[in-house]
């Protein structure tokens, strides 16, 4: 099994992620791009001690950006949106 630290890389916190977490207990997070639904929801249960319902994933592509003349672009990326049982919650995002 691989280290839940390596699957959830990091929080992702925006204001319409702030709208999901108040109304619908919605918390989103960046994970690793080769991860399953199940590997999410268990590594997101292990790490913040919480009950998962649900578990929507989407790919994110890499945005265009230019550095003076040079073009470039950012990595694509893996989005994780990660519903929990209503009387549950994780304090990490409870603190912003």
């Amino acid at each position: 099994m691989k280290d839940p630290r390596t699957i959830v890389r990091r929080a992702l916190i925006t204001e319409k992620g702030t709208v999901l977490r108040e109304v619908r207990n919605v918390y989103s997070f960046e994970v690793a791009r080769d991860a399953n639904k199940i590997e999410i929801q268990r590594a997101v249960e292990s790490i913040f001690r919480v009950k998962v319902v649900e578990v929507r994933t989407m790919q994110m592509r890499g945005k265009e950006k230019r550095m003076g003349r040079f073009a470039g672009r950012r990595n694509d990326w893996k989005k994780a949106l990660v519903t929990l049982q209503p009387d549950q919650k994780i304090e990490l995002f409870e603190q912003i």
